[in-house]
């Protein structure tokens, strides 16, 4: 199966220090994935790659093949994943902004029936809990539910270097059996509904929302 690693932080400036926490948090995401569940595929889909100014609407409001080539791209490869891994900080007790505009650039459909993880840190000592709460809502209207567990990690300067490795003082092996129970869940929920899905299209049972509100409403 293929998942894609969103680094939702597109801070890469001095202070605070280190600029970019979140680079070494899904650098130890990608090591723990391809070392623990090797069978599957996984790419970092990094925020900072896909900068606001040359973002100016979402994919599917662009003329059909008028859209950035950029955003075609990503819009393929959310479309061809089977689960999501996502990576934020917290800002005043929500989910990174950089990662809500990015995500928010796609429709749900892109996203819909597949699971997704969870991943927050911070460099003090809650680790972005505040901000996963909010996230289990957020990624629950695009359609790719948030597995139960979760990844928190706190004072993250403190536990991985710049490479994603953990600094001396901490045992990977860990921090990756931790990690190991968010992301075993995401393959599980992955694989069921991939069969599934090849059991019963989900579109054809549940129409998409595809131009009118009312399409939503209630009879």
């Amino acid at each position: 199966m293929k998942f894609l690693v969103f680094l939702g932080t597109v801070r890469n400036s001095t202070p605070p220090k280190p600029a970019r926490l979140g680079e070494r948090v899904s650098k130890a995401c990608m090591e723990c994935l391809n070392e623990q569940f090797s069978e599957h595929e996984f790419e970092l889909i990094d925020a900072l790659d896909y900068p606001s100014e040359q973002v100016f609407k979402p994919h599917f409001a662009y003329a059909q093949g008028k859209a950035p080539s950029m955003l075609n791209t990503l819009a393929d490869k959310i479309k061809a994943a089977d689960g999501y891994v996502m990576v934020s900080p917290e800002y005043n007790h929500s989910m990174s902004p950089a990662l809500a505009d990015l995500l928010n650039h796609f429709g749900s459909s892109l996203f819909s029936y597949k699971p997704s993880a969870i991943v927050t840190y911070s460099a003090g000592q809650w680790g972005g809990l505040r901000a996963a709460i909010s996230m289990r809502s957020f990624l629950s209207e695009l359609g790719c539910l948030p597995v139960s567990a979760m990844i928190h990690v706190p004072k993250a300067q403190e536990v991985f270097n710049d490479n994603g490795s953990v600094q001396v003082g901490e045992e990977q092996s860990s921090w990756f059996n931790y990690f190991h129970r968010t992301f075993g869940q995401l393959v599980w929920w992955a694989q069921a509904a991939k069969n599934q899905s090849g059991v019963e299209d989900p579109e054809q049972m549940l129409k998409s929302f595809k131009s009118n509100p009312s399409q939503r409403n209630s009879p």
